[in-house]
Order: structure tokens, then C-alpha cells, then sequence
């Protein structure tokens, strides 16, 4: 069902931009420094806005670097064409922004030092923004209905493989010191409560004028406004008609899309896949 995708130990990726020797080369010989640091998600889970703030609390609020160095330069994408060789290439700490799940990452992390920030959403949210997303590209198939489209995502059929086993890998390690979880509702929530957090696991501190910065440059607004965050410079063999990068950005407008049936299955698939966790731990529930 699935041909036009790179696959890698049965996982789709994308065609266009990854490779199967990257990918073997990342698990295997990629090397990440104990002052790196990585950013973690599930595709469509916010790791844009995740990266801005990152970027703005490194600056101390100040917009000159995100203004004009574009976002997959600033954070390279480790398993691209693009961001691999230019992460191997790059002096000094580095910004790693990764999809990957946990057993395909570099072998070389999991006994370092180097911090990393895994970021987690309601994935009934990541199911209904994907559709929307990734519909406007040439990076998949499209479902053609969001009914196709949910079905793919509960089976794990869709980019980068299940949110359920991404989540649940990646999870375990929401214990080790170097490892930072974060959500998506929380961020929306407490967004400067978020920041705070950001800086007490880096290690860095915010004058209060400086976090406002912060707070006002990584605003949706902001973001959507900004051509080296919002994706206006991807080229035209990539994207389709009307492709965003930034939609919306809320949570909670699955509730305006699924069906009753439809959100009921969700749940049931949900309470199975994720039995192992103790109660309240998603903010979501």
C-alpha cells in the first residue's frame, strides 16, 4: 500500500530527501558530542515552534539569528539528505532536531551526556494536522479522505511509523537526567512556564525583558510571519497546492473532525497501546 516511500527497517520515510545509507549511518557511526543538543518528536508535534524558542533562549531573546539563518539550518534534521552532511561538518555545539524513534537513533547517545528535548501531543491532534500537512506535499501518498488517513495512522502505516512505539521508546528514558519531556497542551498553556522549564534543564538564565523576547518572537503570529521558520522557502518540487507549515497550532480541533465512532476507536486503541503508563500522565486525558 505503502511503495512510494524509502523504507527502512519497517519504517516509510520519505523519498524525496533520506536515504537508506543515511539512516544506517546515523544508528551506526553518527557520533553526538556531549554538548549537543538534540530535539525529539513525532512528526507534527510542534518541533518548529519547540526549535524557535530553543533557538531565542540561546540568544537571550534577541531575533537577529532567527531572522535571517532558516530554521533547518539553525537545527539541522539529522536523518535528511540536507541535515546529515552538515551536521558531520559542523564545529562546536550543535542544534539536532530528529523524528527518528529511539531504536534507529545513534547508538552513540544513549551513553553520553549530550541533553535532549523529546516533545509529545495528543496524537489525535498529530493524526488530523498530518492529514492536512502532508496532503499538500509530494512527500507521501495521499489518503485522498481523512477516514484512509486515520485508519493508516492506528496501524502505524503513515511517516516515521507509529506515534504509539514512538512515544513508548522514547519514554523510557523520561528518567535519565540528560532528557527532558515535554507537552505540547502545557506549552500552550504555561508557554513562559515552558520557557522556564527550558532554561532550568539547559542550565541557562532569562533576565524577565529577555524571556518576553522570547515569548514574543516564538508567538504563533510571530512565527507564521517569519520566511526562515515558516517553510515559504521550501521549493516548489517538494510542496503542493496551498501547503502551510503553521495552520493553526491549537489543541483539541480533532473534537470538530472525528466521529463519534471514530473517536471511540481512537480511545480503545490508545488505552491498549498505552496500558504501561501510569494514570494522568498525558495531560490530554
Amino acid at each position: 500500500m505503502m511503495s512510494d516511500y524509502t523504507w527502512f527497517e519497517g519504517i516509510p520515510f520519505p523519498a524525496i530527501s533520506y536515504q537508506r545509507e543515511i539512516l544506517e549511518d546515523i544508528r551506526n557511526r553518527f557520533v553526538v558530542k556531549e554538548e549537543d543538543l538534540l530535539i525529539l518528536t513525532y512528526p507534527k508535534s510542534g518541533t518548529n515552534w519547540l526549535i524557535e524558542i530553543v533557538c531565542l533562549i540561546q540568544t537571550k531573546g534577541d531575533s537577529k539569528w532567527i531572522q535571517t539563518v532558516s530554521i533547518q539550518d539553525r537545527s539541522p534534521w539529522l536523518e535528511t539528505n540536507r541535515g546529515y552532511p552538515a551536521l558531520i561538518n559542523k564545529q562546536g555545539p550543535r542544534l539536532i532536531t530528529s523524528h527518528l524513534p529511539i531504536h534507529l537513533f545513534s547508538k552513540s547517545f544513549f551513553s553520553s551526556k549530550a541533553k535532549a528535548i523529546y516533545l509529545i501531543r495528543n496524537p489525535r491532534d498529530i493524526l488530523l494536522s498530518g492529514y492536512f500537512f502532508w496532503g499538500n506535499t509530494n512527500l507521501v501518498k495521499n489518503p485522498g479522505s481523512l477516514r484512509t488517513y486515520f485508519e493508516w495512522f492506528l496501524k502505524g502505516n503513515v511517516i516515521y511509523g507509529s506515534w504509539f512505539e514512538h512515544v513508548c521508546g522514547w519514554l523510557s528514558m523520561r528518567e535519565w537526567d540528560n532528557f527532558l519531556v515535554l507537552y505540547y497542551e502545557d506549552m500552550k498553556k504555561d508557554t513562559k512556564g515552558t520557557i522556564k522549564k527550558i532554561c532550568d534543564f539547559l542550565g541557562k538564565k532569562l533576565e524577565p525583558d529577555e524571556l518576553d523576547l522570547v515569548l514574543k518572537y516564538s508567538s504563533f503570529q510571530a512565527m507564521k510571519e517569519n520566511n526562515m521558520s515558516n517553510y515559504s522557502l521550501v521549493s516548489e518540487d517538494i510542496i503542493t497546492n496551498g501547503f502551510k507549515l503553521m495552520r493553526k497550532g491549537t489543541t483539541g480541533d480533532w473534537k470538530n473532525h472525528f466521529t463519534v465512532a471514530q473517536a471511540e476507536a481512537f480511545d480503545k486503541v490508545f488505552q491498549e497501546k498505552m496500558a504501561g503508563f501510569p494514570p494522568g500522565m498525558f495531560p490530554w486525558e
